[in-house]
């Protein structure tokens, strides 16, 4: 089996910042890619912000990983070349809130199978006959998230510029120990969510960064059993534009609780075919 790219789609939340997002596919196995936001100036790795600088690094392995090895064993992979990039990279000890960490979602499909691996709030569809259903994370854990923006909305939300108080709430976040990440410890590949689903040929996959999955789980704009049906008539674009109309009428993010008026919002449509 192998997978078709049917659409891919990846846009910045702020058009002046760079894409921390990246998303791939090879023969067999694709992924999505979110590097977590930052939250100084960059330095720790020369001029470029260590959420960009992950997202790359790991989309790199993914792209070069083996094709007959196992969805395991490529996302160990991956964890071990991110380590050792940012040993040979880094040009200093880093503080605890800017170690470099990502969310992720890989799949790969095999004999009937798709394999899916993650960490983090990445999400993913199996799309048969027009019936979506969730693999990978199984909730919405961006609670936790919305939860802490409510908490320091007095101090307003959105800003290009964070207020001194909401920035430091995020670096205390940032640096609670115990993360479930891709980041720069080879170790944490031990704490990866694996699970398996059937498929067959003609099946499709959906793989959505948190930015994009918000138009189902934060927004609620879309429900997920209505979402293959506006994939085949608007395409991915389609659903961002919606997004993007929301966020913009809640520009000071108080609708919906988030520490950015727009997030990086990626996703990757593929088709599985035997």
């Amino acid at each position: 089996m192998h997978l078709d790219v049917i659409q891919s789609l990846s846009i910045a939340g702020d058009s002046s910042k760079a894409n921390d997002d990246r998303t791939g596919a090879g023969h067999a196995h694709a992924w999505v890619i979110d590097g977590a936001t930052d939250l100084g100036e960059p330095g720790l790795l020369g001029n470029r912000g260590g959420a960009a600088w992950i997202a790359a690094e790991a989309d790199r392995a993914f792209a070069a990983a083996p094709e007959d090895g196992s969805i395991e064993q490529t996302c160990r992979i991956v964890f071990e070349q991110v380590a050792t990039r940012f040993a040979e990279q880094r040009t200093r000890e880093p503080e605890s809130w800017e170690v470099p960490s990502a969310s992720f979602l890989a799949v790969a499909v095999a004999d009937n199978v798709v394999d899916c691996a993650w960490l983090g709030d990445c999400a993913a569809l199996l799309i048969r006959d027009g019936e979506a259903t969730r693999i990978g994370p199984q909730r919405d854990i961006r609670d936790d998230e919305t939860d802490l923006a409510r908490s320091v909305a007095h101090h307003g939300l959105g800003s290009v510029k964070r207020a001194a108080p909401v920035l430091d709430v995020l670096r205390q976040a940032r640096s609670r120990p115990g993360r479930q990440v891709l980041g720069i410890d080879p170790a944490g590949a031990e704490q990866i969510y694996y699970s398996s689903q059937p498929c067959v040929a003609g099946d499709e996959l959906l793989l959505m960064t948190d930015g994009f999955v918000a138009v189902t789980d934060l927004y609620r704009l879309i429900d997920q059993a209505s979402l293959p049906g506006l994939l085949s008539i608007d395409g991915l674009s389609g659903i961002a534009a919606r997004l993007r109309a929301a966020e913009a009428d809640d520009a000071e993010c108080m609708r919906w609780p988030r520490f950015k008026q727009g997030d990086d919002a990626t996703a990757i449509w593929l088709r599985v075919v035997a």
